[in-house]
């Protein structure tokens, strides 16, 4: 019980930092009076947004926990109902501060690059913290209320149900609305039009904005959320069931939580050393070893360049990563389990960290796969996007074979530790656990793109000087190749997640084998490995509709509104935003109702062996046409930038026009299709954990 204690005392810790951070980017000066009015229509499309999108969410909460409280139990009720609410209040603190944020870079921006790095950060370090913390809180309390008893613990999977609930439909609906505005600003402003990006006479430019907030700070706030939730829900439901000659299954289910809660501690202090010119700071790095602290130090100065201000996120996370390894090992030692788990810890955060390298390999504009679809779009739109396409294909093959090594190491490790398949199983969630443990600053790193993004735009819309546009366009292209590698590591530890829920569905639902030949496997393999192809094709017609809407009132307005091209009237901004608004909300619906409906349906009809089948199906499926959707994606935006660097013709050129297309393709691919997989894959492997014990043979004997 002492270990929980510990957990919820540092999740309440993380919360302080949280609070600190939002007085320090809120008393950031927010600039002249253009650029606040700018700011404040977007936070307004953002809360108009989300507020809607909450209360529909509110009402599916609700109906959801009555269910589960009628055909389960009331603590399963509870807790689905606590990660909702923790998993929605994370996103929106996260989006409420980004829309202040992006004001507060842009005026930073004038003085400094990295003065508007650190405002920027400080945002995304928000919502990083914040979903750890959140997360950690409410599961803490939720074992305390239900006594720490082992036979109890399966009700805390209903928190994660709660969370990945939150996370799909906040991932999918944000994803709509962003792309739709996107797109649809693109296509009429950019190709048609040939303004530039984020110009205030587009009408669909404060959509756009508002859509980088809503979907790739709330959107992936939540997504990350559940993975880390239903990383450490895996492994503490194998804990449980666990048995061991030297150890009580208590402290197997605690582990999970103790090692979450010293990633606390690690992210603050890996978060801390992007301003590492603090004292505090300071006298931390002196406390630890010499070559640890030589290895951690690093600064951004006024003559940063891109790939400056990249070492100066990843040596944060690989910082945090040394310090959560040091910190785990204390912790195993202290508990008394077998070394061999935090060797099965190291082998997670390692795998974590070489998907997000092979990430930003495939989709950074400095690396040569993304320079050759530029290359390939001197002959056009078309050879661009094949090129594209085979980028994003070739980009699976690391994280592949990063995930299967991780797996094998695990299973081998633990079955060394406690000589069983099932401690074998447990080291596989212990991986996903150590993947995610530097969440609060890997987060951090992602969360800040869309901050940069906003100034960028503000900057452009308030006409500011155009020095500030060329540092938010540095932080803003630094945080297209950060984002890419967030969606690297949340699918990658969507995978090690949802293998280790598919261990526990099958011990809670009592599947005593899993047999290739039985009648109803191959055909739940098959529906399985369908649904993530089902699954894309809605979310990606949803945008495509949505899309169109943006781009006729778009095209009405330059063509009604006389002076709008010229710039003497002001576009219906407005409109735009309703548009999106109204689209992403319908839209959502069918692909998120998708995602709870299939795999209860095979369970209950087909019987608990054939939704083990779908399972894994869906498993390796949704992990290969995620990653492909989100690194192709990743890298036609990043082909785009590199143009507009002023290579191969720079902007306006042909070349630049077929990125823009390239570009355009792809952001449904990186920011509603492809993110939105590794939910899929994930909520329905908590689904089927929460409903295990109610799933029978099915209708089906032979």
């Amino acid at each position: 019980m002492l270990s929980i204690i510990f957990t919820l005392l540092l999740g309440l810790l993380g919360i302080v930092f949280v609070v600190q951070q939002i007085r320090f980017v809120l008393s950031q000066d927010a600039g002249n009076e253009t650029m606040q009015e700018i700011a404040a229509a977007i936070q307004e499309g953002a809360s108009a947004f989300l507020n809607r999108e909450y209360r529909f969410l509110s009402g599916f909460v609700v109906v959801v926990a009555v269910i589960i409280a009628f055909f389960l139990n009331w603590q399963t009720a509870l807790s689905f109902v606590t990660g909702a609410i923790a998993s929605a209040g994370a996103g929106y603190l996260g989006m409420y501060v980004a829309v202040r944020a992006n004001v507060r870079t842009a005026a930073a921006a004038q003085r400094s690059l990295s003065a508007g790095l650190s405002v920027a950060f400080s945002s995304g370090s928000i919502m990083g913290m914040a979903v750890v913390s959140f997360s950690l809180v409410g599961m803490t309390f939720l074992y305390l209320l239900f006594n720490g008893d082992p036979n109890q613990i399966t009700y805390i999977t209903g928190f994660g149900f709660g969370a990945s609930s939150i996370a799909l439909f906040a991932r999918v609906g944000g994803g709509i609305y962003t792309k739709a505005a996107d797109v649809g600003a693109d296509l009429v402003g950019k190709v048609e039009q040939g303004i530039p990006e984020d110009d205030p006479r587009n009408p669909a430019v404060i959509a756009d904005n508002v859509g980088d907030n809503v979907g790739d700070v709330a959107g992936m706030g939540a997504d990350l959320f559940e993975s880390y939730s239903g990383s450490i829900i895996a492994a503490a439901t194998l804990g449980a069931v666990l048995v061991s000659s030297d150890t009580s299954p208590l402290t197997f289910i605690t582990l999970p939580f103790l090692v979450a809660a010293v990633g606390v501690i690690a992210s603050l202090l890996g978060t801390l050393m992007v301003k590492a010119d603090e004292p505090m700071v300071q006298r931390i790095l002196q406390a630890l070893p010499a070559g640890v602290t030589e290895a951690l130090i690093v600064r951004a100065d006024e003559n940063s360049t891109q790939e400056t201000l990249l070492s100066v996120l990843r040596r944060s996370v690989w910082g945090a990563s040394v310090l959560v390894l040091l910190f785990t090992l204390i912790v195993v030692l202290i508990t008394g389990v077998s070394l061999n788990y935090f060797w099965a810890i190291v082998v997670g955060l390692v795998a974590g960290n070489g998907i997000a390298y092979a990430t930003e390999y495939y989709t950074s504009y400095t690396e040569k796969p993304t320079k050759s679809i530029a290359e390939a779009a001197q002959t056009g739109a078309a050879t661009a996007i094949i090129q594209g396409l085979a980028v994003g294909m070739h980009s699976t093959v690391a994280p592949v074979l990063i995930v299967a090594l991780a797996t094998l190491l695990s299973i081998w490790l633990g079955i060394r530790a406690d000589g069983t398949i099932e401690a074998g199983l447990y080291a596989v969630a212990l991986a996903g656990v150590g993947m995610l443990s530097t969440l609060g600053v890997t987060l951090a790193t992602d969360a800040y793109g869309p901050v940069a993004d906003n100034a960028g735009g503000i900057a452009e819309m308030s006409h500011l000087p155009a020095e500030v546009r060329v540092r938010t366009d540095a932080l803003d292209s630094l945080g297209n190749t950060t984002a890419a590698t967030g969606k690297g590591f949340a699918i990658g530890s969507a995978v090690l997640t949802a293998l280790a829920l598919i261990a526990a569905y099958v011990s809670v639902a009592n599947v005593e084998s899993l047999n290739l030949l039985d009648p109803t496997m191959l055909p739940g393999i098959l529906i399985g490995s369908m649904l993530p192809y089902l699954f894309s094709a809605l979310t990606m017609t949803a945008v495509g509709k949505a899309a169109q809407g943006i781009v006729m009132e778009v095209r009405r307005q330059f063509r009604e509104i006389p002076g709008l091209m010229e710039g003497t009237a002001k576009p219906d901004y407005k409109t735009c935003v309703a548009i999106s608004t109204e689209n992403a909300l319908r839209e959502m619906i069918l692909p998120g109702a998708l995602a709870v409906i299939v795999p209860l349906a095979t369970g209950f009809i087909l019987g608990k062996e054939a939704l083990a089948g779908l399972l894994i199906g869906a498993t390796a499926s949704g992990f290969l046409l995620g990653v492909m959707m989100a690194n192709a994606g990743g890298a036609w935006d990043n082909a785009k930038k590199w143009v507009e660097t002023g290579a191969m013709g720079g902007k306006g050129s042909e070349v630049h026009k077929a990125t823009v297309v390239g570009d355009t393709v792809g952001d449904p691919f990186k920011d509603t299709s492809g993110p939105a997989l590794n939910i899929l894959i994930k909520l329905m492997s908590i689904v089927s954990l929460v409903f295990a014990s109610s799933f029978g043979a099915g209708f089906f004997t032979f």
